[in-house]
């Protein structure tokens, strides 16, 4: 029933405590109205219905929508090819290691374990020691089970939190001003347990899209640990391959070394003799510098590829793998599967990662969003006083309590505003960072096929060349031996051949690397392997 003024003036004076009353008259009106208020929230059964209302109103605000755009993944690009012309199979050279034609075979998929394509048993146990030792992988798939307990601890903010407490303190209480317990007493120990719960729900969806952002973040970082692991393993392969191409460089420039040294040889002994002039001596002799120069940095670039084969397998340098490549011994890959460009953005670890970045921009819109909305917090406690701690669970001595409360902002100079309109600009950037990456994700693919086909062509060139100096150096070997031509001459012809065998030698690491280059640009396989398509996040 509704009180009228004087009803509400006893229900105040209830709470008052006449200071010029009696201690005894004060103490029995404190314990009557404690023992009334007890009653009322221990014993009244109105509670359950209290407790019924504010479970559908948390029901209720749960429903609540989340303010701000929903995602929506980017649609692949409308092109059907990479390149402005189609696809052809490579040119052939014969009697050439990796002179086979390559097939292109569009909208196939790539293996996971694609370097086994070159049939080379040390290469592939070279990778297995690069993804089992590289620091580098190991820090990026540590920096992503740090993302994954970030994302599961901020799912933590949808449930109520829960705390408990005890307290025991020793007071003493005025005895003028100050109630005291029914015991009279004014100096005494108190004992509280207590049980307090908040919770805040998501009527606006704040909760929600700090999630999202989050788990965007975790997705951010899942790619870029997969692009680690394809950049290792492309690592790896093009790494063998050009060790392998500069020691054949290395070997056939030791040879032409050696002939020209002998050129100079002979050229000496004809000048003192007279059969030769100072000009041809000088000549050679600045041609055996000049192949003498070569010779170091090649040594130095095989050096530091070695030490960089033994990085990337996670050893020192002075710890480098014993395996030793030879291009004769790598076989190349000759069915080469073409993803489809609608496929590419949902297969190349850095789109995806920029797509992950996208996706965390739009959830900060409607974070921002939700910050300049009212937040509201429930809360509820219950616990027990006493005065002694065998008394703490007695009956009279619980309490309890809810709450509710709705705090939203009014005044923020501005802050809320146009970190809302830094938010938006945000995304914006992030969506012309992803069109970037899209960008250079198909400038990458057309240009490896271009690479591959015009390495096809230079290694037919390539080989032509050599089987042209090969047969120069016999038909001089036989004029030689019958006495038609000069040593000089037959040298020459040696120097030619070894020439063309490095340029040989290099047209084949061209094309062994960039094909390698192209299973990267595709994605690199990495949805075949169960390692790193298993999300741990989702229980």
């Amino acid at each position: 029933m509704e009180h009228g003024p004087i009803g509400r003036l006893q229900a105040v004076k209830l709470f008052q405590i006449n200071p010029h009353a009696g201690g005894i008259t004060r103490h029995n009106r404190m314990r009557n109205f404690r023992n009334k208020l007890s009653g009322q929230r221990i014993g009244n059964p109105s509670l359950p219905k209290l407790l019924l209302i504010a479970s559908a109103m948390a029901g209720w605000l749960l429903a609540g929508c989340a303010v701000g755009p929903d995602f929506k993944r980017p649609a692949a690009p409308t092109v059907s090819d990479y390149t402005d012309r189609p696809l052809t199979n490579t040119v052939t050279a014969t009697n050439v290691t990796g002179g086979e034609v390559q097939h292109f075979n569009k909208a196939s998929d790539i293996a996971g374990d694609w370097w086994t394509l070159f049939h080379s048993q040390q290469l592939n146990e070279l990778i297995e020691l690069a993804l089992t030792n590289n620091p580098d992988l190991k820090a990026t798939q540590a920096a992503l089970t740090v993302a994954r307990e970030n994302l599961l601890a901020q799912r933590g903010i949808y449930y109520p939190s829960v705390s408990g407490g005890f307290s025991a303190s020793r007071q003493k209480q005025s005895t003028l001003i100050a109630p005291t317990p029914n015991a009279n007493i004014f100096q005494y120990n108190l004992f509280t347990p207590q049980v307090s719960v908040s919770y805040s729900p998501d009527v606006f969806g704040l909760n929600r899209r700090t999630v999202e952002s989050v788990k965007a973040q975790e997705q951010n970082v899942r790619f870029q640990m997969i692009a680690a692991y394809t950049t290792l393993t492309a690592n790896v392969v093009v790494t063998a391959i050009q060790a392998a191409a500069v020691q054949a460089q290395i070997d056939a420039t030791s040879q032409l070394v050696d002939l020209n040294s002998n050129m100079v040889d002979i050229l000496r002994y004809q000048y003192t003799k007279g059969y030769a002039g100072r000009l041809d001596v000088v000549a050679q002799e600045s041609q055996l510098a000049q192949i003498n120069a070569t010779l170091p940095p090649l040594l130095k670039q095989a050096a530091q590829l070695r030490d960089l084969l033994a990085v990337l397998a996670g050893r020192f340098p002075n710890q480098e793998p014993a395996e030793t490549f030879d291009l004769a011994s790598l076989q190349l890959p000759v069915e080469i599967p073409v993803s489809l460009p609608s496929q590419l953005v949902a297969q190349r670890p850095d789109v995806l990662q920029a797509e992950a970045n996208l996706h965390a921009a739009s959830a900060q819109i409607g974070i921002a969003i939700a910050n300049r909305l009212p937040n509201i917090t429930l809360t509820a406690d219950a616990g027990s006083t006493a005065l002694s701690l065998d008394k703490v669970f007695s009956s009279g001595t619980g309490f309890w309590g809810l709450g509710a409360a709705a705090v939203a902002p009014l005044f923020q100079g501005g802050q809320l505003l146009h970190q809302e309109r830094a938010a938006k600009a945000a995304y914006t950037q992030a969506a012309e960072q992803y069109r970037s990456t899209v960008l250079s994700a198909f400038q990458n693919v057309a240009d490896t096929l271009a690479a591959l086909q015009q390495d096809a062509e230079g290694l037919k060139a390539a080989a032509t060349a050599a089987d042209d100096a090969k047969e120069t150096l016999d038909l001089s070997q036989r004029q030689w031996k019958d006495g038609y031509i000069s040593y000089l001459a037959l040298l020459s012809a040696e120097q030619a051949y070894q020439q063309a065998r490095i340029n040989l030698e290099q047209a084949q690491a061209n094309r062994y690397a960039d094909t390698a280059a192209l299973f990267q640009a595709l994605g690199g396989g990495w949805w075949q392997r169960a390692d790193l398509t298993k999300d741990k996040n989702e229980k």
